[in-house]
């Protein structure tokens, strides 16, 4: 079964930028989009970006121009760099991927890191 550890968040003024690392280990017969949500306290879990396996991305309007994501599908990595970070962008960010084993299709979701941007 596929799993996903994310990396890269912390604390960071606002206006600085930091980069989310998510890797996947574990045999499925294909990982196909995958993304990066946030869930900040009290609100609801939300979409910030996705990337299809092709690379066909989507992203939220709040994190337009400011977010870049990038996979490598060899690798099985997805990345988030966030630039031009604001204090709204501070929430648990989750890796998300839609997984297809022999058996079925599965969403896997990782822990969670935290981003916290200080005004």
């Amino acid at each position: 079964q596929v799993k996903l550890v994310e990396s890269g968040g912390g604390l960071v003024q606002a206006g600085g930028s930091l980069r989310l690392s998510c890797a996947a280990s574990g045999i499925a017969y294909s990982i196909n989009a995958m993304g990066w949500y946030r869930q900040a306290p009290g609100q609801q879990r939300e979409l910030v970006a996705a990337i299809t396996r092709g690379g066909i991305t989507n992203y939220a309007d709040s994190v337009k121009g400011r977010v870049t994501i990038s996979r490598d599908n060899a690798k099985m990595t997805v990345h988030l760099q966030m630039n031009s970070l604001k204090p709204e962008d501070t929430a648990v960010y989750y890796c998300n991927a839609d997984v297809k084993y022999l058996t079925g299709g599965s969403e896997v979701w990782g822990q969670g890191t935290l981003v916290t941007v200080s005004s």
